[in-house]
């Protein structure tokens, strides 16, 4: 049967020009880096095929043996990287050669720095590994058969790297994808055996499938040998190896291969589990945080092999979604090889495999905190934002993840988040039976809080959280090692034993002289306000605004209200600094309309003081004006 003749030449989107123009001229450093990505491609092509091909044996076409072979042709100036997996139909050709854009390329370029060494860390990030044989060649040749399609139905795509790629329909006995590379002048040193095998040692030596490569032979009698192939890898899947024979090297390979990403992990942890439950994980911690960390939707989760089949890419049962950033492998003998995402979510093995995994990343981390302080920093400002979902998430390890938490606090003044909960218990003042905090929209907001003066007044140490995740985090921590969470803009204040005998005399005789003043303050400011009254932690400041003990915070109501949702109605309490010049002026103050208007700028003020919006931001001008005006 003859094929039609089915060619035609498409053209790069705009977007992937710019990726392939910076991938050909400035972004990689370490050209070598093509062959490590397109043999684990090739690689992931051979798992696809395994797990079709459970419930459709036909697919192997009478050849089960899975590999990869790789070879070179120095008279041409080729290395071609073949392999026997399941291969591409022509649309799934378009789908993922011709259009670039579907692995996120406007992310990768906005997340470029300038900088060529970093910049090439993110290209396997995006799933834009393929594009890295332009770096070496000035033409890239693909043929491909998907398994089970007839051989008419083979397709060639083909591109230079520049505007535009050719696709065609041919002829292909053999299932599976041929890439040739058609090496540019100067990168004739990857046409060389002994380079390649290097190459492949190097970083591909953990793959699980032989890598092929024809033999060589040197002396005076090579031309009289018939050529012979040998395996280069070890082509044992690692994580069945012993962790004493697995380098270090090696373990940072595999998690280049399996995470696509560029930068060496920052720990692991190799198990092999027997008992009632038969399983093997691998699990990694990656240095940086990939750019679709905030995306709860974004694909993410383990590889999944059962008995050494590959079976699912992201398995998300194994590990809970605020440990999303998590790459590894879990290799079960107790799950059955037609696993489905429906038995996985019903199966009790999972969830007992879950817990163990989700234990094991959890002292991962503890052991970090614990050892290396400076890692742990860096960690924590790549992955702290969703560790704080956690609380929420995980009810039985919810004080574990807060042992893992890093605050600002009072106690540096400053932005960085390195103050964990058990450096906050061990400076606790005598007496005191809580952990105070704040939320704020920002740092500067949190830190300058009219509700911190009284604790700075004692040396009282606060959290200042600002985090977009805060205010809902703590609305699931309540308590650590049975000490009380509580927010210093929430509710009256009371400090217990912190306040002297003489101090609580104090303030009730105040209360009791300041009653007819917050009466009449309520009076104007009734439509604002729930309640009026004498305020014992502000010193400085005439005013702050309190929300109710069960109240939603103002960081959390704005958040909402910006999203759009519908927030339940609640007034704020205002409490008065009776010390304070202003609220004594107004305390003496006979003019009503005067008082009334101080009584309004003292609410906005206070207002503003949190970071909130004012209802009507003219008039407050207004008010102020005439005010300023008086003292003229």
């Amino acid at each position: 049967m003859t094929v039609e003749a089915t060619k035609e030449t498409r053209g790069f989107e705009t977007e992937a020009k710019q990726l392939l123009h910076l991938m050909i001229h400035s972004l990689y450093s370490n050209k070598e880096i093509f062959l490590r990505e397109l043999v684990s491609n090739a690689s992931d092509a051979a798992d696809k095929l395994r797990f079709e091909a459970l419930n459709h044996g036909e697919l192997y076409e009478d050849d089960p043996e899975l590999s990869i072979r790789v070879s070179f042709d120095k008279e041409a100036n080729t290395v071609s990287i073949i392999d026997n997996g399941i291969g591409m139909s022509r649309e799934e050709v378009v789908d993922h050669l011709g259009t670039i854009a579907k692995s996120g390329t406007a992310q990768f370029l906005s997340n470029l720095t300038g900088d060529q060494k970093k910049d090439s860390h993110l290209i396997g990030q995006f799933g834009v590994g393929f594009y890295s044989a332009f770096i070496v060649a000035d033409k890239v040749t693909v043929e491909t058969r998907r398994a089970g399609a007839a051989k008419e139905e083979g397709v060639r795509w083909e591109s230079s790297g520049e505007a535009e790629y050719s696709v065609e329909t041919i002829e292909r006995e053999k299932r599976g994808t041929a890439i040739t590379l058609h090496l540019k002048k100067d990168q004739q040193e990857f046409a060389d055996g002994w380079r390649l095998r290097s190459i492949i040692k190097k970083y591909s030596d953990h793959i699980s499938l032989p890598i092929i490569m024809e033999k060589e032979h040197y002396g005076d009698d090579k031309e009289e040998k018939e050529p012979e192939d040998e395996t280069v890898n070890t082509a044992t899947a690692l994580w069945t190896r012993s962790r004493s024979e697995v380098s270090d090297e090696e373990y940072k390979e595999f998690y280049k291969h399996i995470s696509h990403d560029f930068s060496d992990p920052v720990k692991w942890s190799h198990n092999r589990v027997e008992g009632k439950l038969d399983y093997t994980s691998l699990l990694f911690l990656p240095s940086k945080a990939p750019f679709d960390l905030y995306n709860r939707d974004a694909s993410r989760g383990l590889k999944l092999y059962v008995q050494r089949t590959f079976i699912m890419d992201e398995a998300e049962q194994f590990l809970p979604l605020y440990l999303r950033f998590i790459k590894g492998v879990v290799d079960s003998n107790d799950l059955s090889l037609n696993v489905s995402r429906e038995i996985l979510q019903k199966d009790p093995n999972i969830d007992s495999m879950r817990a163990a995994l989700t234990k094991r990343v959890l002292d991962m981390l503890e052991k970090i905190k614990k050892n290396d302080k400076e890692q742990y920093a860096q960690l924590w400002k790549e992955f702290g934002q969703v560790l704080k979902e956690g609380p929420a998430e995980d009810y039985g390890n919810k004080e574990k993840i807060a042992s893992l938490m890093q605050f600002a606090s009072t106690h540096a003044d400053t932005d960085v988040q390195d103050q964990g909960l058990d450096d906050y218990l061990a400076r606790m003042k005598e007496g005191q039976d809580k952990i105070y905090y704040v939320v704020a929209e920002n740092f500067n907001t949190a830190k300058n809080s009219p509700h911190l003066e009284v604790f700075r007044k004692k040396g009282i140490e606060v959290l200042l959280l600002s985090d977009r995740v805060d205010d809902w985090l703590m609305g699931h921590l309540a308590e650590y090692k049975e000490k009380q969470f509580q927010d210093v803009s929430k509710g009256e204040l009371d400090l217990g034993k912190l306040d002297s005998d003489d101090e609580k005399k104090e303030q009730e005789k105040v209360e009791k002289d300041f009653k007819d003043f917050n009466e009449r303050l309520k009076k104007v400011l009734d439509n604002e306000v729930e309640e009026v009254r004498v305020t014992h932690r502000l010193t400085e400041s005439p005013a702050c605004l309190v929300v109710g003990e069960h109240d939603m915070g103002a960081q959390m109501r704005r958040l909402m209200e910006s999203a759009g949702q519908k927030v339940p109605e609640s007034k704020p309490s205002i409490e008065v600094n009776p010390s304070h010049p202003l609220v004594q002026k107004m305390d003496k103050e006979s003019d009503e309309d005067r008082f009334t208007d101080l009584a309004h700028v003292l609410f906005d003020q206070a207002n503003l003081a949190e970071g909130g919006n004012l209802d009507d931001p003219a008039a407050y001008v207004k008010r102020l004006n005439k005010l300023l005006m008086d003292l003229s």
